[in-house]
């Protein structure tokens, strides 16, 4: 069935204008002035709202073992709450251990999301050893769409390579063509820092952001980008956190390293008092890396503005309240994540576009046309264009409503932006031109979702920035 959207602001990246848009087939099909709905076609009225692509969150942990423990949500919970939010794709971080097969692996977190998900859904696949076999089974995930490597300089003896094992997948990715991203910080420092502060009996979760500093997080950035500038392969930090790391990654993307930098919704929003408060309240904003110094708040919205941050993910990493007492004894045991699917677009527009820290056009850029165009999503997401895909988020910009565990969708019994204010929030949310939220509630198919699969796009010395 034909759907049309009327009256609305159409705005992207570069552009915003008044215009109805035709979908048919799943995709727009005309974009234009007083159009004309077609018989049985589905009308949305959009008047006094903006008409934005759907948003594309690039950082997400759905399904995933970790510290004894499993993320909360399923794909079924954590996609209803993401299109709720204004996420019509979501890119998730598949993460088998560091004991387990990698194709195996790759198989388990596809079969979990198929059928489950009802938004749209990718792949990075996490590299967290590089043995006799890994390069073979990595060609075959590339083979089969998935067009991104993740690794984790962090989590050892878990999910942490060393660095040859980070060469020779950089290796292999700039071979292939397609972007690595990272978790940049030093293992063994970290390491270390945890065992003395436990040693000195310093085991709460306000020890937890000395344990793995600003300096840890600049030193694996610093690495990170050598290594891409070596390899000449594409890279991408992933929730970038502090300004240290921040000089760090664009001191390399100016040298030309061939870099983009994502920052996840908490480090724009909370600091590290979070983290430091009594007991469980200080558990549950646990995170790697860390919550930081207020300071650094500032210095992340002002390079999101210049587009020097690139994109703006969450780390979506649901743990509940009993998971987090895991760690009640020590802090290295609190299982490290925090939610965010569903809070990032509303946040984001409120404490940014509305507070005039970022523009609407680098709000959409950051949070869809951007993360599109560095993993091979566009031009079919992330822009609003005859033949993209019909992911549309009519957005009402006056609604008025607070953060609260007790409404939210996430499988999950709190929420780390408790009580926050919003101011907006998408009315109708499509996917590839069916409704599948009206009004904050999930109206359309449970299975609607597909998994997006990518084509290499950072041909080995050829590569250029996604822009």
């Amino acid at each position: 069935m034909a759907l049309l959207i009327k009256g609305g602001e159409i705005v992207t990246a570069e552009t915003r204008y008044h215009s109805d848009i035709l979908v048919e087939n799943e995709v727009i099909s005309t974009i234009g002035s007083d159009l004309t709905a077609p018989p049985n076609a589905e009308i949305v009225d959009a008047a006094g709202k903006q008409i934005f692509p759907g948003f594309i969150d690039p950082h997400v942990h759905i399904h995933l073992p970790f510290m004894a423990t499993f993320a909360k949500d399923t794909h079924a919970t954590a996609s209803k709450a993401a299109l709720i939010g204004g996420t019509t794709t979501f890119i998730e971080m598949c993460c088998p251990s560091r004991n387990d097969d990698a194709l195996e692996g790759y198989h388990l977190w596809k079969q979990k999301a198929e059928r489950n998900s009802a938004c749209d859904y990718a792949f990075h696949m996490a590299v967290t050893r590089y043995d006799a076999k890994t390069e073979s089974q990595l060609r075959e995930i590339v083979r089969d769409g998935t067009a991104s490597f993740k690794i984790f300089l962090a989590y050892k003896n878990f999910f942490g390579v060393d660095d040859e094992e980070m060469f020779r997948t950089l290796t292999l990715a700039a071979e292939l063509g397609i972007i690595t991203t990272a978790h940049c910080e030093n293992a063994e420092l970290v390491s270390q820092l945890q065992q003395l502060l436990i040693a000195e009996r310093r085991t709460g979760p306000e020890w937890h952001e000395p344990s793995r500093p600003e300096a840890v997080e600049a030193e694996g950035t610093v690495r990170f980008a050598t290594f891409l500038e070596q390899t000449h392969a594409a890279g991408y930090v992933v929730h970038l956190s502090c300004a240290p790391a921040l000089r760090a990654a664009v001191e390399a993307k100016m040298r030309g390293v061939n870099l983009s930098i994502e920052s996840v919704l908490p480090h724009f929003l909370l600091d590290k008092t979070y983290a430091e408060r009594a007991g469980v309240e200080g558990m549950k904003h646990v995170m790697s890396p860390p919550l930081r110094d207020k300071r650094n708040l500032a210095a992340l919205w002002s390079a999101l503005e210049a587009g020097l941050i690139d994109t703006v993910g969450t780390d979506h990493c649901p743990f509940d309240v009993e998971q987090k007492l895991i760690g009640a004894q020590a802090f290295t045991q609190i299982p490290n994540g925090i939610p965010g699917i569903e809070e990032r677009v509303n946040l984001m527009w409120t404490y940014g576009v509305n507070r005039g820290l970022i523009d609407i056009h680098r709000f959409v850029d950051a949070l869809s046309t951007r993360p599109a165009r560095i993993f091979g999503l566009a031009p079919r997401k992330g822009m609003i264009a005859v033949g993209s895909d019909a992911d549309l988020v009519v957005f009402d910009p006056g609604y008025r409503g607070t953060i609260s565990a007790r409404t939210q969708h996430t499988n999950n019994n709190y929420n780390g932006f408790e009580g926050f204010a919003i101011e907006g929030r998408p009315s109708v949310v499509t996917v590839r031109g069916k409704v599948q939220v009206r009004d904050g509630a999930f109206v359309g198919q449970h299975d609607r979702g597909h998994m997006l699969r990518r084509e290499p796009q950072y041909l080995k010395n050829e590569a250029v920035h996604a822009r």
